[in-house]
C-alpha cells in the first residue's frame, strides 16, 4: 500500500509538469487538442492525489507504523477520529493534504465550461500546475509521507498532544481550503496579464472563488481562535503568535481585494491596485504556508524546524518576482480608464480603506517577521509581543470601523460637504450620544473603549438604515409586508445586502474584541479544601468560587485527568459547579490544562487549574472574566450567513462579456 500512495505522487508530478508545458503551447500554437490534453492531465493530477491520500489515511486507520508518517503521529491508544485527523497533524501529511485540496480547485476549474473566458483558461491551468508542481515535489522528493522504517514498531509515538481536540479535525481543513482557494482568481490575473485583457473579466468570472477563499479563510481564524480558547488555557483567543498572523496577514490583502473591485466594475479605476492585490495575498498564503512548515520562527502551531524551509523561500522569492515583472510589464494598459473626482466620494474612501488595511497587514508582517530580521542585522533574535501588536494596530482597526459606517453613505463622483454633514447627522448623533452616555452613566471609563463603542454605534446605525431606507421604498413601491419587504430586497441584492449582512458580523465581533481588550478581570489563587476566592467584574458582578474536591481518574486511553471541582455563586446566589481538569499524556510526558466555563449571556468565568498539593490538600487556581465575549463567536457566524448570502447566485440574468482577442480590452453589456 505505502508503495501505491508513493507511485500515485509520482505521477502526480509528471502529469503536472505535461499540462504546464502542453497547456502553455496548445494556448501559443492555437492547439484545442494540446489543450484538452493539459485538461485530462490536470484531472488526472486530482485522481491522484486523491488515491495518494486515500492510501494514507488507510495506513493511519489501520496503524501501519512502519510508515514513518503514521508512527509519527498516531498510536494504538487513538480514536479513529484523532486516527483520521492525524493526515494533516504532522508536516508531510499536512503537505499532501495541501497539494490534494489544490488540485481539487484545480480539477474543479478545468471542469467548469468558462465560455467567455476560455482562451484564458490554458494559462490559468499552467499557473496552477506550475503551483502544484511545487508541493507534490515537495512530497515526492523531500517530505515523503510514504517513507518507510527499517523496522515494524508496535506502537506509535501519537499525536501532538495540543491537537486533541474537535477544533483538530475542522481547523485546519477549513483554514487550508481558504488558503488554497485563492489559487483561483491568482491564476485568472496571471492569465489576465499574459493574454493583455485589460478589462474586468477575470474579476467577475472569479468573485465567488474569492468569496470562497475569504469565508474559509475567515472561519479558519475564527476556529482557531476557539482552539485557543478553549485549549490551551491562558484566557484568551488571539496571542498574536506567528502562525495565528500568518493567516491573518493575508485576509488582511484579500480584504480591501473584495471591496476594491467594486470601484473597477463601476467605474474603471483601481485596475493596479486590484492585481496588486490578489497577487500579494496568494504570495502570502504561501509565506504563510512557510512559516508554519520551515520553524523559522516558534510558535505552538510550527513543526520542527527542517530542509523545506530553503526551498519554500526560493519558490516564493520565484512566484513573486515573475508576477512583479508580468505586473510592471503591463503597467501602461492597467491604467484607469477614469480619474479620481472628489476627496469626498466613494472611490475616495474605498482608496482609503485600501491604504489602512495594507497598513495594518504591514504591521502584522513586520511584528511576526521581526525575530528574522534583527537576527539577520544584528545578531541577535528580538522577538515582540501583544503589546506592539495591539498599540500599533488597534488605531488602525477602530478607523477600519468608522469607514464602515462612512462608506455606504457616499455617493459615486462626489458629494458636497454640506450633504454629506446632513448625510451623516443622525448616525453621528448616534455615535456621539453612545460615548456619552456609556461614559457618564456607566463604569465603562476607558477612553480607546468609549470611542471604540461610539464608532461601532455609528457604523451600525448607518448599516441598519440602509436595510430600512431599502425596506420602506418595497413598502411604498410594492404594497409589502415588512418581512417580504426584507425578504425581496436580499434577494433581489444580494451582493450589497449580503455585504452589509458581514459588515454587521464583523461589527458585533468588535464588540467582543473591546470587552475582552480592555475589560477582562484576572486572578490566581491558591485555596485550601473548603476555603474560597473571589473575583469582580463591573460586566458580570462577583463571582465566589469555594474549593471542592481534587480528584484523578482515567480518561482517554494513555491519559490520566485530574479534575478539580469548584462551586460557583455569582452575586450571592448559586451558579452551579465548575471543573477545570489537567490531562497527562502518559506516552509523550506531556501535560495539557483544560479549562472549564460558566456563562452569563455574552460574557464567561473562565477557570484553569494551575496546580495542587499532594492529595488536594490545596490547589492553585486562575481565574478570568472574560466580558463580551460571546459577541465574538455570534459576530463570527453572523459575517459567515452574509458571504453565503453575497455569493448566493441570483436569479436576475447574468452579465454577458463579450472578449476580444488578446491584447484587446474585454466590453462587458448587460
Amino acid at each position: 500500500m505505502p508503495n501505491l500512495g508513493y507511485t500515485a505522487q509520482v505521477l502526480a508530478l509528471a502529469l503536472a509538469l505535461y499540462t504546464v508545458i502542453t497547456a502553455v503551447v496548445g494556448a501559443q500554437k492555437n492547439r484545442p487538442d494540446l489543450i484538452r490534453s493539459a485538461r485530462n492531465a490536470a484531472l488526472g493530477v486530482t485522481i491522484l492525489l486523491t488515491v495518494a491520500v486515500i492510501v494514507l489515511e488507510y495506513l493511519l486507520l489501520t496503524g501501519h507504523y512502519q510508515t514513518e508518517y503514521v508512527a509519527s503521529v498516531t498510536n494504538n491508544d487513538a480514536t479513529p477520529f484523532f486516527k483520521f485527523a492525524a493526515l494533516w497533524g504532522g508536516q508531510n501529511g499536512s503537505l499532501l493534504f495541501f497539494a490534494w485540496l489544490m488540485s481539487i480547485f484545480t480539477g474543479l476549474v478545468v471542469l467548469r465550461k468558462w465560455g467567455v473566458v476560455q482562451s484564458l483558461i490554458p494559462y490559468v491551468m499552467a499557473v496552477m500546475q506550475a503551483v502544484m508542481l511545487f508541493f507534490i515535489g515537495l512530497v515526492v522528493f523531500v517530505a515523503n509521507p510514504f517513507e518507510q522504517l527499517p523496522f515494524f514498531p508496535a506502537d506509535g509515538q501519537g499525536l501532538n498532544p495540543l491537537l486533541y481536540h474537535w477544533g483538530m479535525v475542522i481547523h485546519p481543513p477549513v483554514l487550508y481550503i481558504g488558503f488554497v482557494a485563492f489559487i483561483v482568481p491568482y491564476a485568472f490575473a496571471i492569465a489576465a496579464l499574459i493574454t493583455r485583457q485589460r478589462g474586468d473579466l477575470w474579476m467577475r468570472t472569479t468573485r465567488r472563488w474569492t468569496l470562497a477563499g475569504w469565508v474559509f479563510l475567515s472561519m479558519g481564524l475564527l476556529l482557531g481562535g476557539r482552539w485557543a480558547y478553549d485549549v490551551l488555557g491562558w484566557g484568551g483567543y488571539w496571542g498574536w503568535d506567528a502562525v495565528e498572523n500568518a493567516a491573518l496577514i493575508p485576509w488582511l490583502v484579500a480584504t480591501p481585494f473584495l471591496h476594491s473591485v467594486v470601484i473597477q466594475e463601476n467605474r474603471g479605476m483601481m485596475k493596479r491596485w486590484n492585481v496588486a492585490l490578489i497577487v500579494l495575498t496568494f504570495c502570502l498564503v504561501v509565506e504563510g504556508t512557510f512559516l508554519t512548515r520551515s520553524g523559522v520562527i516558534g510558535s505552538v502551531h510550527t513543526f520542527a524546524q527542517s530542509a523545506i524551509g530553503p526551498l519554500f523561500l526560493a519558490f516564493i522569492g520565484v512566484m513573486f518576482l515573475f508576477s512583479l515583472a508580468l505586473f510592471v510589464s503591463r503597467w501602461d494598459e492597467l491604467s484607469s480608464e477614469n480619474e479620481l473626482d472628489s476627496l469626498l466620494s466613494r472611490e475616495s474612501v474605498f482608496l482609503l480603506n485600501n491604504l489602512l488595511f495594507i497598513a495594518l497587514a504591514f504591521t502584522v508582517w513586520w511584528g511576526t517577521h521581526f525575530p528574522i530580521i534583527s537576527e539577520a542585522v544584528t545578531g541577535n533574535k528580538i522577538v515582540v509581543g501583544p503589546p506592539f501588536f495591539k498599540k500599533t494596530t488597534g488605531p488602525l482597526f477602530a478607523a477600519v470601523v468608522l469607514l464602515m459606517g462612512i462608506a455606504p453613505l457616499m455617493p459615486w463622483r462626489q458629494i458636497t460637504s454640506r450633504k454629506l454633514l446632513s448625510t451623516l447627522k443622525w448616525p453621528a448623533v448616534v455615535g456621539l450620544l453612545t460615548m456619552g452616555l456609556i461614559y457618564t452613566l456607566t463604569w465603562v471609563k476607558i477612553p480607546g473603549a468609549v470611542v471604540a463603542f461610539g464608532f461601532i454605534a455609528f457604523s451600525l446605525t448607518v448599516t441598519v438604515m440602509e436595510y430600512v431606507r431599502g425596506v420602506l421604498a418595497r413598502r411604498r413601491t410594492h404594497g409589502e409586508g415588512w418581512l417580504e419587504a426584507l425578504q425581496r430586497l436580499v434577494v433581489r441584492n444580494r451582493r450589497r445586502y449580503g455585504g452589509y449582512l458581514i459588515h454587521l458580523g464583523v461589527l458585533f465581533a468588535a464588540i467582543g474584541v473591546i470587552g475582552m481588550e480592555f475589560y477582562q478581570v484576572e486572578t490566581q489563587q491558591n485555596v485550601a479544601r473548603g476555603e474560597s476566592f473571589t473575583i469582580t467584574s463591573p460586566f458580570v458582578g462577583t463571582y465566589e468560587l469555594t474549593y471542592r474536591n481534587l480528584d484523578t481518574r482515567p480518561g482517554r486511553p494513555g491519559i490520566e485527568n485530574t479534575f478539580a471541582t469548584l462551586s460557583v455563586s455569582r452575586n450571592g446566589r448559586p451558579a452551579g459547579e465548575i471543573t477545570p481538569y489537567r490531562e497527562f499524556f502518559v506516552r509523550q510526558q506531556q501535560p495539557m490544562t483544560i479549562p472549564d466555563v460558566n456563562r452569563a449571556f455574552a460574557s464567561e468565568l473562565y477557570v484553569i487549574i494551575a496546580g495542587w498539593e499532594p492529595g488536594g490538600t490545596s490547589a492553585t487556581f486562575k481565574a478570568f472574566i472574560n466580558p463580551l465575549i460571546n459577541w465574538l463567536w455570534f459576530g463570527g457566524v453572523v459575517m459567515v450567513l452574509g458571504t453565503i448570502v453575497a455569493a448566493w447566485p441570483g436569479r436576475q440574468p447574468a452579465r454577458r462579456a463579450v472578449a476580444v482577442k488578446p491584447g484587446g480590452n474585454v466590453v462587458t453589456v448587460k
